[in-house]
């Protein structure tokens, strides 16, 4: 029998031991973090504002961009904190709630981003009834039910998480409360915990990448079917940034939860976590303003660009 510890702190081992390597992670992190904050903000700000993004593209936008803020903000914030202070400690309910947020927004982006290949199936597949589908009534419902179901998949886990107590060491390989090295420190049999996890990464992670795969087989058909190239280009860049993001998304969740351990490095979850956690809350403003013309106009007219070009 495994000794039963009631700690009220768990150690986090980060990414180094070295203090000068930690300040330099600390001033990379921050500075990315707050990129990410203010460009998904930017992106909430302007599709509020604009009149001319009041569509259910960008209503979905909206809300992902609010999904990426918190996502990025339940574990970087904490671990910016460590890695300043270079105390690496979490409490453990702390700890239960940052596993509980970071897995339910997770989860809910995966949804979400199923939405949004549904959304442009039916603007490129069915652009004659696109406004009579996509109303308004329909997108709230789909974004609300796509929240209900992240936080329906995640709650009852987390409970189970929390009902197990920790055994012996105190210790997780990791920057954060993450459900594979916080496993390995619980006490009792976890097997079925892991089970239920697994099934719950294969539904929420392949079951939804599974719809916007076939969403977007569909989309391409139609795309290549456009007898103008010009048709075929501007149809296609409407769903490119949405490609972009949904690759790297999913390819990141899929390399940290659905490969088995064995075939993962000493610091496999650690790099790729970074990439999940910071790069693609980061990536996904640049990708949306940078590859849409919408967008970037209405930069332009929130900024007052237009008005000097124009005088100029």
């Amino acid at each position: 029998m495994e000794n039963q510890t009631n700690t009220e702190e768990i150690l986090l081992l980060g990414f180094t031991e070295s203090h000068q390597h930690e300040m330099l992670l600390f001033a990379l992190f921050l500075v990315m973090y707050l990129m990410a904050i203010s460009g998904n903000m930017l992106i909430v700000m302007i599709t509020l504002v604009d009149l001319h993004l009041r569509t259910p593209m960008y209503y979905f936008l909206r809300n992902y961009a609010i999904l990426e803020i918190g996502y990025t903000s339940a574990v970087i914030p904490k671990a910016l904190i460590n890695l300043a202070s270079g105390k690496k400690t979490i409490s453990y309910t702390g700890c239960i709630s940052q596993l509980f947020f970071y897995f339910f927004l997770g989860t809910t982006d995966f949804f979400l981003l199923t939405v949004m290949s549904f959304d442009r199936y039916v603007a490129i597949c069915n652009p004659l009834r696109y406004a009579t589908i996509m109303n308004q009534c329909l997108c709230t419902w789909m974004v609300l039910i796509s929240w209900i179901a992240g936080f329906i998949l995640i709650f009852g886990q987390t409970v189970s998480y929390a009902q197990f107590p920790i055994c012996g060491s105190n210790i997780i390989n990791h920057f954060f409360c993450d459900s594979k090295p916080l496993t390995k420190i619980l006490c009792g049999d976890t097997r079925l915990l892991q089970l239920v996890g697994f099934i719950l990464s294969i539904f929420s992670l392949l079951g939804t990448l599974a719809i916007t795969t076939v969403s977007y087989m569909v989309i391409i058909s139609t795309i290549l079917r456009i007898p103008t190239a010009a048709g075929r280009k501007r149809a296609f860049s409407t769903c490119a940034s949405h490609i972009i993001v949904v690759s790297v998304t999913y390819g990141s969740c899929i390399s940290m939860y659905l490969i088995p351990e064995e075939i993962e490095g000493k610091n496999f979850n650690n790099t790729v976590a970074i990439l999940n956690n910071v790069v693609c809350p980061l990536m996904t403003p640049f990708v949306y303003t940078l590859r849409n013309k919408q967008v970037k106009e209405a930069l332009k007219d929130a900024l007052g660009c237009k008005g000097i070009t124009r005088k100029i």
